[in-house]
């Protein structure tokens, strides 16, 4: 799996229930520090909110994720929080929901329904993206052979990270990761290069 789902760029959505606010922020993410940084930024910018909760998951195996109540009852918001996350198969995103409360109890259930509809709307303003999971592969060479290097990287196109042509030529090209081995079988072929770690 070289392939998951994300979102370009930051979007919100609101959600009104019984006079309670919810507004949801879904932000890109790769991070735990970044995450923990931004729901800082989120709890000092709504301090007068009376929860700041969120979910987020990471990677793309998507295994790391957790999801935060921030003094909801157990349960009713970053669960439904991440739940959206997963009905969406997305990965390496944040979503913030600020609750203002209206002063109606809205229940458990009114709880989870209000928290998973507020992500859903920040879901739904946001643009759902593919990424592919890339490597990086490191080689050195003689100049000499720098045409046959250029051969390989015409043909299977990866992103040239770095370049340097001194004495020894050192590239770093990123490729797609199910195309990693394709491309190191291809580059051993020319004399003299090496495939560094």
């Amino acid at each position: 799996m070289d392939l998951y789902r994300t979102i370009k760029e930051k979007a919100e959505g609101t959600y009104s229930e019984k006079r309670s606010k919810f507004l949801a922020f879904a932000i890109p993410v790769s991070t735990v520090d970044e995450v923990k940084t931004l729901v800082a930024e989120y709890q000092k910018k709504y301090y007068d909110a009376r929860h700041v909760c969120y979910a987020y998951m990471l990677g793309a195996e998507r295994k790391e994720f957790r999801a935060n109540d921030n003094g909801e009852p157990s349960g009713t918001a970053g669960k439904p929080i991440l739940g959206q996350i997963n009905s969406n198969e997305l990965t390496n995103i944040l979503i913030i929901v600020v609750r203002y409360f209206g002063g109606i109890k809205l229940g458990t259930s009114g709880l989870i329904v209000a928290y998973r509809l507020a992500a859903a709307e920040a879901i739904a303003a946001a643009e759902i993206i593919e990424k592919t999971v890339d490597e990086d592969v490191k080689v050195k060479f003689e100049y000499p052979m720098m045409n046959e290097v250029m051969k390989v990287v015409k043909d299977m196109e990866p992103q040239i990270v770095s370049q340097d042509f001194d004495m020894d030529c050192r590239m770093t090209l990123r490729i797609r990761k199910g195309e990693a081995e394709r491309m190191k079988e291809k580059l051993k072929k020319i004399e003299t290069l090496i495939i560094e770690d």
